[in-house]
């Protein structure tokens, strides 16, 4: 152990002896470094948002009747899931399940009287619905149907607006409108709505056509006592595979089940498209790290030539030439990698305490928060990558030094 930890000593002088150009070495390890964590983190906590997002809109389960996910329905609620009731009892008896949600599909026209537009609409649980969203959907104007447990309009007759199809409504809370669509018969069927609240997902093309009644008010409308599927909600988002396989054996043959996952295709466009920038952005950083340490040992193999021709005909082996420029290396990249985490790690905090706001991505209407996620394990990924690179950068460096013939390295000038 002494023996080891004398080697390791000489490294770090033998590291320091051109302090500048050192200094210089650990700068470009430490901000390639950081630059890596500070891309990766933002990808991480981009896919978390998107996750969390992804599964509050849709559950972290969606079960359906067979053919719902098919999209090849003919008429309104044609693969419509029946016995909703039975069924969210008996999903609520499985402890790690937290809330069931139904939720009706359905479009029409809407209209004030002198204009009428396309809409996207749901039917939900009004009391639960809004609880489960969170901060992926903000209040514009009035109350969401859920507010304190009541409508502020005529039971069942509520309806919350996105942003953009109020504004083409010219609409506001405590409006008269009519709801017209086709019930599961083929017929027509209209309802008059009270406008309750107006809302913004925050996605402006989704505002422009959403929709949102109690269910009893959509059933109504299409004339059915179904729903478009039911929406799961657990514990822990890392189980959605577990229990997506248990209730496919459980419900076989009766139901359809998918997952978040299946569902969120932004959420898998997005993780694709960051995991080839970031993964771009990280081989750059270590060929940088790699030409850094790989120059700097060898400009210190040139001058040291004499020396190590000395220390060969002392006695010194092959082996030791290579173990002592490989620690050197080794310092050298640990050292910036030890300095480029905690550079990460300071930008990260002054991140959160500073609240830095991203300007709307395309096709979103609002920003969000800059921050950087820091993952013990990608920092300890990270420091591991750069220093292997820079122990491979000088072996390969030290090889060449340790094969020199000892005559030639002590006539060297």
């Amino acid at each position: 152990m002494r023996i080891d930890f004398k080697w390791f000593a000489l490294a770090c002088r033998n590291a320091m002896r051109n302090r500048r150009r050192s200094l210089v070495t650990l700068a470009i390890a430490a901000t390639g470094t950081a630059a890596a964590l500070l891309g990766g983190g933002f990808a991480l906590y981009t896919y978390q948002a998107l996750a969390q997002a992804s599964a509050r809109d849709t559950g972290h389960l969606v079960l359906a009747a067979p053919g719902q996910f098919d999209g090849n329905d003919n008429m309104p609620l044609e693969h419509g899931l029946a016995g909703r009731e039975q069924l969210t009892r008996e999903l609520l008896a499985n402890p790690r399940v937290t809330r069931v949600l139904p939720r009706l599909q359905f479009s029409g026209l809407i209209s004030n009287g002198d204009k009428s537009e396309i809409f996207l609409g749901t039917g939900v649980d009004a009391r639960q619905e809004f609880l489960v969203k969170g901060p992926f959907m903000t209040v514009e104007e009035g109350t969401l149907l859920d507010a304190e447990g009541r409508s502020s309009a005529p039971s069942g007759s509520g309806i919350v607006l996105g942003k953009g199809l109020a504004h083409i409504l010219n609409v506001h809370p405590g409006s008269s409108l009519t709801l017209m669509s086709t019930t599961t018969s083929g017929s027509l069927n209209a309802i008059d709505v009270t406008v309750t609240g107006v809302v913004s997902s925050g996605i402006a093309d989704i505002d422009k056509r959403l929709a949102m009644v109690e269910l009893s008010t959509a059933q109504q409308l299409l004339a059915s006592d179904k729903v478009s599927y039911l929406s799961v909600y657990l514990d822990e988002l890392e189980d959605s595979d577990a229990m997506a396989a248990m209730f496919k054996t459980q419900y076989a043959g009766k139901l359809e089940v998918r997952t978040w996952l299946e569902q969120a295709l932004f959420y898998q466009s997005v993780k694709g498209l960051y995991n080839r920038i970031f993964g771009f952005l990280g081989v750059i950083v270590l060929v940088i790290v790699l030409f850094a340490i790989s120059n700097t040992l060898s400009m210190a193999v040139l001058e040291r030539t004499r020396e190590i021709g000395t220390l060969r005909a002392m006695g010194t082996t092959q082996g030791e030439i290579i173990r002592l420029f490989t620690l050197e290396g080794l310092v050298l990249g640990g050292g910036g990698a030890l300095l480029g985490m905690a550079l990460a790690g300071g930008i990260a905090l002054a991140l959160l305490v500073l609240g830095i706001q991203m300007p709307p991505p395309p096709g979103r209407t609002g920003g969000y928060p800059l921050v950087v996620e820091v993952s013990p394990a990608m920092y300890a990924a990270a420091a591991l990558a750069v220093t292997l690179l820079a122990a491979l950068a000088s072996l390969l460096v030290s090889r060449k030094a340790a094969n020199q013939p000892v005559v030639e390295a002590l006539a060297h000038v």
